[in-house]
């Protein structure tokens, strides 16, 4: 695989651009699918009328773009900064479970991954990518919190709590220490900033417990 000089412009194949998108397309549907008469279908059908289940999409697109486009770029970027070549390929039967178990109320995720490429890699650099997903993670899922806790009575409380929802799980699904998940990188580089990552990612992932009631117009 090619290297990249440290630093160097952004560069998205045509092939990363093609599984990026479908990834997100994806994803997109399987959320409005798992969400499917839930609470969160009755809030979409009262604001958007008729046309509740394509706002709905949409907005699951968004919040799947800012979690887990943004997630996948943070490894890409760093790793691209750190000279090496670095790009995103989906995987079509993680993208296919995704979809299935939707239909059954639960999501799981394995839409594909940043393959990285180039020097031999050190477990620094491997644990400093690594790390970069599940820190975008744990920033959305705090502002996720945040808004929840600042709009909650007011309709636009909903699409924050689906950001907290979804970047505390994913944050904490990252850090599992098991290959090839990033915790297992972060382990291996560094036990203390891993441990304190997995320590905020739970405490994200229980706030879907821990906060208040949420009321919505």
């Amino acid at each position: 695989m090619r290297n990249i000089t440290p630093g160097h412009q952004r560069r998205f194949g045509r092939t990363e651009v093609r599984d990026i998108a479908i990834s997100v397309a994806v994803l997109s549907l399987a959320l409005t699918i798992m969400f499917y008469g839930t609470s969160i279908a009755n809030y979409f059908e009262h604001h958007a009328g008729g046309a509740w289940p394509a706002v709905m999409f949409l907005t699951m697109l968004v919040i799947v773009v800012l979690s887990f486009v943004l997630h996948e770029m943070g490894h890409k970027f760093v790793a691209q900064n750190m000279g090496y070549w670095s790009e995103y390929r989906m995987y079509p039967m993680g993208l296919l479970l995704s979809l299935v178990m939707s239909l059954f109320g639960f999501l799981i995720a394995a839409p594909g991954a940043v393959y990285i490429g180039g020097n031999v890699m050190s477990d620094r650099d491997n644990g400093r990518i690594s790390i970069a997903g599940p820190l975008v993670n744990i920033v959305l899922a705090i502002i996720g919190v945040a808004g929840c806790l600042l709009l909650n009575h007011t309709a636009l409380v909903i699409p924050f709590y689906l950001l907290m929802t979804l970047n505390g799980a994913l944050a904490l699904f990252n850090m599992l220490p098991f290959p090839p998940l990033d915790g297992s990188k972060i382990y291996r580089w560094d036990k203390s900033v891993y441990i304190a990552c997995l320590i905020i990612a739970g405490l994200l992932f229980a706030s879907f417990w821990l906060m208040p009631t949420l009321y919505w117009v």
